[in-house]
């Protein structure tokens, strides 16, 4: 009868480990680096730097980012992305800014949201991202100590 409403930015249609925000990054934070991993975060301040994520990155509307290219599986802007955006899934909300190009399999825009930059589609894309994620690694590769030589 009653049912409480979800937040439509982090939530998607079939929740997975990829499609759901595991960190958020506050509006009061300013980062400058490489954030890479797998998982789900939220940016609500401002990044600058390297971004290349196994998961879902959403841009909050007070979230600022700055990089080169940002790499993600699915990539939510409700802020705005100063960048190349690589990734499969990629929307741009009505309050979206985004200055660079995009390359993705599946695009999505609200009335009022900005682009600067080309799309390109592609059937699959590569995102290039290396390492294990964390349902690759074993729990005996995790609690084992390594055995002196």
């Amino acid at each position: 009868m009653f049912r409480r409403r979800e937040d439509p930015i982090t939530q998607a249609t079939q929740p997975s480990p990829t499609e759901r925000v595991t960190s958020v990054m506050g509006p009061g934070i300013v980062w400058k680096g490489s954030l890479s991993g797998s998982g789900g975060v939220r940016i609500e301040g401002a990044f600058e730097g390297d971004i290349a994520i196994r998961g879902l990155l959403v841009v909050g509307e007070s979230g600022r980012v700055t990089c080169q290219d940002l790499r993600a599986n699915v990539v939510i802007v409700a802020g705005a992305v100063r960048g190349d955006i690589t990734a499969e899934k990629v929307e741009i909300r009505a309050t979206g800014r985004v200055w660079g190009n995009v390359t993705t399999a599946a695009f999505a825009t609200e009335e009022g949201a900005f682009l600067r930059g080309q799309i390109t589609m592609e059937e699959q894309v590569n995102l290039g991202l290396t390492g294990q994620t964390v349902a690759e690694i074993s729990p005996l590769q995790e609690t084992q100590p390594s055995k002196p030589a």
